[in-house]
């Protein structure tokens, strides 16, 4: 729900914002959201299934707005679809969405290593 909250106002106050993290954000956190929730899914699995799936998914959606059919391009219309399947393909998404899946990875590894630390179950 965080990374929801941070992508959405990382859009709403993007002029608020160093020029860098207003242009990249929104796609990184977004796929950090796609990573959490196949990790969620994935729950039993290791780290790289959920990194494997969230690329997958996120360049699928990404490629997926090459498709310009009036029934999808309704659809990217509406708050919902444009926020799900984006706008416009470009090609740097796919290397923000990379960036966002590796740092969701990176946090999911820190945050385990951190639980099983023995002192902090004391």
């Amino acid at each position: 729900m965080l990374t929801i909250l941070l992508g959405l106002a990382s859009r709403k106050f993007g002029d608020y914002l160093p020029l860098v993290v207003a242009d990249n954000a929104g796609d990184a956190l977004w796929a950090m959201m796609v990573y959490f929730g196949f990790r969620f899914l994935l729950v039993q699995k290791g780290l790289v299934y959920s990194i494997l799936f969230s690329l997958l998914f996120s360049f699928g959606i990404e490629f997926s707005q090459l498709y310009q059919a009036e029934w999808i391009h309704d659809i990217r219309s509406t708050t919902f679809g444009a926020l799900v399947l984006g706008q416009g393909f470009l090609l740097v998404d796919l290397v923000r969405y990379t960036v966002g899946v590796l740092i969701a990875a990176c946090l999911d590894k820190g945050i385990q290593v951190f639980i099983r630390n023995p002192r902090f179950k004391r």
